[in-house]
């Protein structure tokens, strides 16, 4: 009884932490626009205010994940969620577009350390018979939290300041880093026992690979401009891609690597991290150009843009839990697939947006949307924790944290490419462009559905791959 209180408290406070960094997340998706404006910046420089914030989790969230095995998962969790408090306090007041993308970067480190013990720490407080219950329980905060993003932030962006979305997380932040040092235990460390790891770790992996993430993501900067250096970006991309792989090969064959060699070199578990990785950059496509398509280009207000983007989290709230009980009692699989062929059917349900507002061809493929990730999300998490042994799952958890957040990450920089490379010159998106914007934003959808089926495929060979080691 004590254990399952305990268990109880934890998952309340994981989720909570969950809940206000998706709710910072998806509000600032939406006051995309508003902070254009107001900051005096275009439209596309604003989505760095996102990317830049995806950049530095991603570039932190393995690290932060072996410390939390090594060290203590609840005091970087718990660490992490004061720091996303701090970095909230300087987005709300920040006066430039600069210290705004500081404060954004505070911000993140402090996500990072949640995302990448969040997980693992659930893993750890539940058992194999309840995991995929309790991670859709983690799910159904960050749903709420999504939900409540963009309504929260359409009223406040009507009424109040942009500076607000972060503000109020502030207080709310505090709340929850005071329930997190009452509820869970944090172990008492001596100099030499917080020191020794951090001598011993890869810094020369850590640093090629952040290298190589800062590099990927720039280069979308190159299909971006008004000359649009293709060969240069392409390089870029290349090389920066070509980084990350072999700060992966160089941790692996390192004395202290960040990612136990079991994890990295275990097929099945890597297979269902890239489909997660296809899934996130899939998905959030729609999540960065829906605010400018129903707000800069059809003049639908705020508020009514958010609570348009909520259905796509409202539909997630209720399915994540179904297919977390669901995998629990019938397996991951069929779910799985069945969540991305919904996924690849929203992505070609955007390529039919109009020039003009119907609300049944705008809001179809959002529902579509939300039901294909709530299928999807879950399932995929609960069968790819499966096959990693326990004291591995703090790694193993913010490598699904990375993956999640490297593919939102290249999914905006694809997304913002490929919609701008189509709009040479344009610094804000308005009904004027017409036909040229519609065009060009259905492209991106293209690209995204293709990648949704290359998901697809890449789920059914690792599932065959999972049913062939069984037999």
């Amino acid at each position: 009884m004590e254990k399952q209180r305990t268990l109880s408290k934890s998952i309340i406070i994981l989720g909570l932490f969950s809940f206000i960094t998706s709710l910072s997340g998806e509000s600032t998706n939406l006051a995309l626009p508003t902070i254009s404006r107001a900051l005096a910046i275009t439209n596309n420089q604003a989505t760095w205010i996102v990317q830049i914030g995806l950049i530095t989790t991603t570039i932190l969230l393995v690290a932060f994940g072996h410390l939390g095995d090594v060290l203590s998962k609840e005091l970087i969790f718990l660490v992490g969620g004061l720091l996303f408090t701090i970095g909230s306090l300087v987005n709300g007041l920040a006066p430039t577009f600069v210290l705004l993308l500081f404060g954004r970067v505070i911000q993140a480190i402090g996500s990072a350390m949640i995302m990448a013990n969040s997980i693992g720490l659930t893993t750890e407080y539940s058992t194999p018979e309840t995991r995929g219950t309790t991670l859709a329980v983690i799910s159904m905060f960050i749903s709420v939290g999504s939900i409540s993003g963009p309504a929260l932030g359409g009223v406040i962006l009507s009424v109040f300041s942009w500076r607000w979305i972060y503000l109020i997380n502030v207080p709310l932040g505090l709340i929850f880093s005071y329930l997190g040092f009452k509820t869970f235990t944090i172990p008492k460390f001596t100099k030499e026992l917080l020191e020794a790891p951090l001598k011993e770790a890869n810094w020369l992996g850590q640093g090629i690979f952040s290298v190589g993430i800062i590099v990927l993501s720039l280069s979308s900067l190159f299909f971006q401009d008004m000359q649009a250096r293709y060969l240069v970006g392409s390089l870029a991309f290349v090389g920066g891609a070509a980084l990350t792989v072999f700060s992966f090969i160089q941790d692996d064959h390192s004395k202290s690597p960040w990612i136990s060699p079991s994890v990295l070199r275990n097929k099945r578990f890597m297979l269902s991290m890239f489909a997660l990785f296809l899934a996130m950059l899939t998905n959030v496509a729609s999540n960065i150009l829906l605010p400018f398509y129903l707000q800069s280009f059809n003049g639908v207000n705020p508020l009514i843009s958010g609570l348009v983007m909520v259905l796509q989290s409202v539909v997630m709230l209720v399915i994540s839990p179904i297919a977390g009980r669901l995998s629990d009692k019938i397996g991951s699989s069929k779910l799985i697939i069945s969540g991305l062929i919904v996924l690849i059917l929203s992505q070609i349900g955007y390529t039919f947006y109009p020039l003009s507002i119907n609300w049944l061809l705008i809001l179809l493929p959002i529902l579509l949307n939300g039901v294909g990730m709530g299928l999807f999300l879950s399932p995929n998490n609960s069968l790819a924790m499966s096959f990693v042994e326990k004291h591995f799952t703090g790694v193993a958890g913010s490598l699904t944290s990375f993956f999640r957040t490297i593919g939102m990450s290249l999914g905006i920089s694809i997304a913002s490419a490929v919609l701008f490379a189509q709009l040479p010159g344009v610094r804000y998106i308005t009904p004027q462009l017409g036909v040229t914007f519609i065009q060009a934003f259905h492209n991106v959808f293209w690209v995204m559905a293709a990648l949704a089926v290359l998901c697809l495929v890449l789920s059914v060979y690792a599932i065959s791959s999972d049913k062939n080691k069984a037999k």
